[in-house]
C-alpha cells in the first residue's frame, strides 16, 4: 500500500480551493445538487486532462475503476455515473470555470513573469490573438445553437508576448460565422 501522497493529490495541492469555492458560491453551483458537487465535478476533469483520457466515459471507467483510491485523490465521490457528469458538464453556469480560468491565469502570469524566452526587445506590450471554434453536439448543447442543425462555442484568447502565458480567455457561446 502506498503510504505517500499521489502525484495527483500533490498536483491539486496547487490549486486555491478557495478562490474555487467562491466562484462556485457566487454562481451557485451546487445548488440542488445531490450526488456530484462542482469540486468533484472540477477533480474529474482534470483527471481526465492530465491522463490524457479523450472522453467523459472513459474519465467515468477509469474513476470507478480506482473507487477505493478516490478518497486518497481528494473525490469526496464514492461513485461516478457518466449521466451525472455529462448533465453536470451541461447545466452548472459555464462563468464557474471561466472566472476561476482568469484567476489561475492570474497566478501562472506572476511566477512567470520574468521569465521570457523572446529575443526581441520591446518597449510596449504587443499581444497575439487566437480565436477557436468548438463543435458541439446540438442535441446535447441547444444552449450553444447558432446555426442551423450546430451548435459550438467560441473561445478567444489573448497572449502577450512579453510572457509566455495567456493574458485573456474568454468563451462565447453565440456568434455568427
Amino acid at each position: 500500500m502506498n503510504k505517500d501522497k499521489y502525484i495527483f493529490s500533490q498536483i491539486m495541492d496547487f490549486i486555491p480551493y478557495y478562490e474555487l469555492n467562491k466562484y462556485i458560491e457566487k454562481y451557485s453551483g451546487n445548488k440542488s445538487v445531490r450526488q456530484l458537487s462542482c469540486h468533484d465535478q472540477f477533480l474529474s476533469l482534470v483527471f481526465g486532462q492530465l491522463t490524457g483520457l479523450k472522453s467523459l466515459r472513459g474519465i467515468i471507467l477509469c474513476l470507478n475503476a480506482h473507487s477505493n483510491l478516490l478518497y486518497h485523490l481528494g473525490f469526496k465521490s464514492k461513485k461516478f455515473i457518466l449521466s451525472t457528469l455529462s448533465r453536470a458538464n451541461q447545466f452548472r453556469d459555464w462563468r464557474i470555470w471561466q472566472d476561476f480560468t482568469e484567476h489561475l491565469i492570474g497566478m501562472a502570469r506572476k511566477l512567470y513573469v520574468n521569465d521570457n524566452d523572446f529575443s526581441i526587445e520591446l518597449k510596449n506590450s504587443v499581444y497575439a490573438l487566437d480565436s477557436t471554434i468548438i463543435d458541439l453536439c446540438l442535441a446535447t448543447f441547444k444552449w450553444a445553437y447558432f446555426e442551423l442543425q450546430k451548435s459550438a462555442v467560441k473561445i478567444h484568447t489573448q497572449l502577450d508576448l512579453k510572457g509566455n502565458i495567456p493574458s485573456l480567455c474568454k468563451f462565447f457561446r453565440h456568434f455568427r460565422i
